[in-house]
């Protein structure tokens, strides 16, 4: 009896460990344990965009960046250690992911509220989803229950991360690896209707690429030079650089993609008609946005007893 006891014992932590480690995000994670924690993020998110409307834009490339990289477990956001090379210095991060203080900011007011309670990557989420909105974008419910790593790694940072020279294939194939389809990637390629880029990520285009209108490109030339000024920027969607539509779908179909990345969403290839379809379709888009997001929200979350809260977002506990 007692061998018993101890084995079917021995069987209930198990089970336990495996349903943690496959717990399922919630909507509800933090209703009872941080039930204001929604509300700090909006107000902050709103102070931040208001401050700088491209706040919104550099979050959400936060919490891409985030996710691709060993899934959404807030690793983006670890400064570097002795005892590993973080992903803020890696090539797509460097110099351009920002957002970190908007972030640090948030979590403060969340530890006031509830200490040692919430994720770093379920803050990111949050404020990924509020930046939209606040923007024009849609809403959607973000599912919590995240923990974060205890860890980053530069060298996924490099090689997980499509770059702004990408082909549609690769675009394709780099966003499949992460359980996301063609129609999940141009949707989520929508993002870059808000936010800047430097000169240095789309120069090539400019003055190398054969499909982009000549007047776009005469109008980019004139603060992004063949040489020099690298760090020059401008706005991704030349229409409404900060309201988040589908303006960035008419820029294509009018060959006024800034990156050669989303050019290669309308030019000859498998996208071109969702394109279209989004080009004049606003609710098409914000729907089908909207659902990427959540799905891309879902990669390979640390849950149950993986990683850690961390109470300052970052370093490890």
């Amino acid at each position: 009896m007692a061998f018993f006891s101890k084995t079917f014992l021995f069987f209930w932590v198990l089970s336990i460990l495996a349903l943690g480690a496959n717990a399922q995000l919630t909507s509800t994670f933090y209703a009872n344990s941080c039930p204001n924690l929604q509300t700090i993020v909006r107000s902050a998110m709103s102070q931040a965009v208001n401050k700088e409307a491209r706040m919104g834009a550099s979050i959400l490339r936060l919490f891409f960046h985030d996710c691709f990289v060993n899934g959404c477990d807030g690793s983006i956001l670890l400064d570097d250690t002795s005892t590993f090379t973080g992903e803020k210095n890696a090539g797509p991060n460097a110099n351009s992911a920002r957002g970190f203080d908007v972030i640090d900011t948030i979590k403060s007011q969340v530890e006031a509220s509830c200490k040692g309670t919430v994720s770093c990557a379920d803050i990111l989420a949050l404020a990924a989803r509020d930046g939209v909105n606040l923007l024009g974008g849609p809403t959607w419910t973000v599912l919590l229950g995240r923990r974060d790593a205890k860890t980053a790694s530069q060298s996924a940072a490099n090689s997980n991360l499509p770059g702004p020279g990408s082909s549609l294939q690769t675009l394709i194939n780099m966003f499949s690896n992460k359980g996301l389809n063609a129609k999940d990637m141009t949707a989520l390629s929508g993002a870059h209707t808000i936010g800047q880029a430097r000169c240095t990520t789309f120069r090539s285009r400019i003055y190398g690429d054969t499909n982009i209108n000549s007047t776009f490109a005469a109008l980019r030339k004139q603060t992004c030079p063949q040489s020099g000024g690298d760090g020059n920027l401008a706005p991704i969607d030349v229409q409404t650089p900060t309201r988040f539509d589908n303006a960035y779908y008419q820029n294509l179909v009018s060959q006024r993609g800034l990156f050669h990345s989303d050019q290669e969403l309308f030019n000859g290839g498998s996208q071109d008609s969702l394109v279209r379809t989004y080009s004049t379709s606003a609710s098409t888009f914000s729907s089908d946005f909207v659902n990427a997001m959540i799905k891309m929200g879902n990669i390979s979350p640390l849950t149950g007893t993986s990683g850690e809260i961390r109470l300052n977002c970052r370093k490890t506990n």
